[in-house]
């Protein structure tokens, strides 16, 4: 050992020695926090900020968004761009009302939505123009045919550039909004909504060009090239893109609704679908050039066949969310959270639109201090706890007994009753609407929790959801029975049989909330409080019986 490191170990200041008894005498010499001479760094919380991100998605959007206008503006002119863009709007409601009715069921937020639209109509869209214009200008100048350099561009390149940019939006809300991606159905519905973006900016392209060319031309009407582009693009085959992507959707859906230890799977589904939808566009982009019939021959006998199998395959998803409700919440009816009509009524879209209206023409009668019965024979608003002896007996809200309002008073006194009334009635109809969507979310929990797909916040998170379910109860429970009634739900025949071979215990473990009502008290129960004065009964909380 040479002696310049000899010294340099000697020179070393010795490290105090940590002892029990020194602990005390160690930490009375720190400093107060105001007089630190050190500070620790906050490395990385930037990051995790949630204002932080989302400004940054919405700035890098918006940036996207300005550029690929641009660049669309550029290529078509104004006029063409405003043309296209006019016309290129027209199949976006349609497409985003198909998705949207296929999530009813367990609908995503629409931060989501929003989020896969804007990706694909600037993000994605951006992407494909750039990398496709120079590729294809790569093609044109390395082959010995540059002539081909558009049909290999279209058919080659850009399927799998288009297809990765757009799967780019499902994987991120894969990763990021994990517990609002549960299956096909989501996955369908992101696919779709992307595609139906990118759809929106590519129609707005060949539209505002059909344009200009027909300008150049002079050619207008049915005969232009404007209304041939339109009729090919936004009425034969405006689901061409939502198709493709959604295969796509489908390996996340699936990957989705595999244990945590299927890593492999989870792996191999969304690459699977990824591929499958290069292939599908790859096909579709080429059938022009297959045959003067081949766009036709592909059309008829691959896209709609295929288009058929799909749209089977998310409706089948869709009534499979629904027989979970069916399968899954009686567990929770029997432990007595439920009523044992309340999973016949969830089960059923016909039975929750119908318990939605139910509520909202109960308690806006009540409000108005009528005798009309919903419910039917048996209910009587009078007997409701919270309800105004006033208004029921017929007096007019804010008059004093005995007083004479004025015609002016009174007309204002009766819309200012009837707004009431209905504000009493969308929020009951919230109510029920909140409700069923935390039950939903309950049931696909439980099924996940069978699967394995959940983490180890599985009881915190059926905690929070029956919290949410007991706060709205006696709005909703009365309103689903109903429902269920109605709509014939009750036969013995379509009592689905419980999913678990011992009966289920009623639950201890829940603390302020106790253990919920036997099967008898339900029944026992009033359908619930009436909508009283400052009455919000989707926001008040309940006392559990005691």
């Amino acid at each position: 050992m040479s002696d310049g490191s000899v010294q340099q170990r000697l020179s070393q200041p010795a490290v105090p020695l940590l002892k029990e008894q020194r602990v005390g005498e160690i930490l009375a010499a720190v400093p107060e926090r105001k007089h630190w001479r050190y500070r620790p760094r906050r490395v990385g919380m930037v990051w995790r900020s949630r204002t932080f991100r989302v400004a940054a998605v919405f700035t890098v959007l918006a940036i996207c968004g300005l550029a690929i206008l641009a660049l669309v503006r550029d290529q078509t002119g104004t006029q063409g761009f405003l043309v296209g863009l006019g016309l290129a709007v027209l199949p976006v409601p349609l497409l985003l009302a198909a998705f949207r009715w296929l999530d009813r069921v367990d609908p995503g937020p629409w931060r989501n939505v929003l989020f896969a639209f804007a990706w694909g109509a600037f993000a994605a869209a951006l992407v494909a123009i750039l990398a496709n214009s120079f590729a294809t200008r790569w093609i044109a100048t390395t082959i010995a045919d540059p002539s081909n350099a558009d049909t290999l561009g279209a058919t080659v390149i850009a399927p799998v550039v288009e297809e990765s940019a757009k799967a780019a939006a499902v994987l991120l809300i894969f990763l990021f909004r994990r517990r609002e991606f549960n299956g096909i159905v989501d996955g369908v519905v992101i696919a779709g909504v992307t595609a139906s973006g990118f759809a929106f900016t590519e129609n707005i392209l060949y539209l505002g060009n059909a344009f200009g060319e027909d300008q150049q031309i002079g050619n207008s009407g049915v005969v232009s090239v404007t209304a041939a582009t339109f009729f090919v693009r936004a009425v034969m085959s405006p689901f061409a893109h939502p198709l493709f992507t959604v295969l796509t959707g489908i390996g996340f859906g699936l990957a989705a609704a595999c244990a945590r230890r299927r890593r492999i799977r989870r792996t191999v589904l969304p690459l699977l679908g990824l591929v499958l939808a290069m292939g599908m566009h790859s096909l579709w982009n080429g059938s022009g050039v297959l045959s003067p019939y081949g766009f036709y021959a592909v059309y008829a006998v691959f896209m709609v066949p295929v288009f058929g199998l799909v749209t089977w395959l998310a409706i089948w998803s869709r009534r499979r969310e629904l027989r979970t409700l069916a399968a899954e919440l009686p567990a929770y009816a029997a432990a007595g959270w439920l009523s044992p009509e309340e999973p016949l009524a969830l089960s059923s879209m016909r039975a929750r639109g119908l318990a939605r209206d139910t509520a909202r023409r109960q308690y806006a009668v009540a409000a108005r201090g009528s005798r009309y019965t919903p419910y039917g024979p048996g209910w009587a608003p009078g007997s409701m706890p919270g309800s105004t002896p006033g208004a029921i007996a017929g007096s007019t809200p804010g008059v004093m007994p005995g007083a004479v309002p004025g015609p002016s008073a009174q007309a204002a006194q009766a819309k200012a009753a009837v707004q009431a009334a209905e504000a009493h009635g969308k929020a009951a109809a919230r109510a029920v609407a909140e409700y069923e969507s935390f039950a939903t979310s309950l049931a696909a929990l439980r099924l996940q929790a069978r699967r394995g797909t959940t983490g180890p916040d599985f009881a915190e998170r059926e905690l929070e959801l029956l919290h949410h379910l007991w706060q709205r109860r006696e709005v909703a429970a009365p309103a689903l029975t109903y429902a269920a009634q109605a709509t014939g739900l009750l036969r013995p025949h379509r009592l689905p049989p419980l999913p678990y071979a011992q009966q289920f215990t009623p639950h201890t473990q829940y603390g302020a909330y106790g253990n919920g009502p036997t099967q008898a008290q339900a029944h026992a129960q009033p359908p619930g409080p009436g909508p009283g004065a400052g009455y919000n009964p989707y926001l008040r909380p309940q006392q559990p019986p005691r």
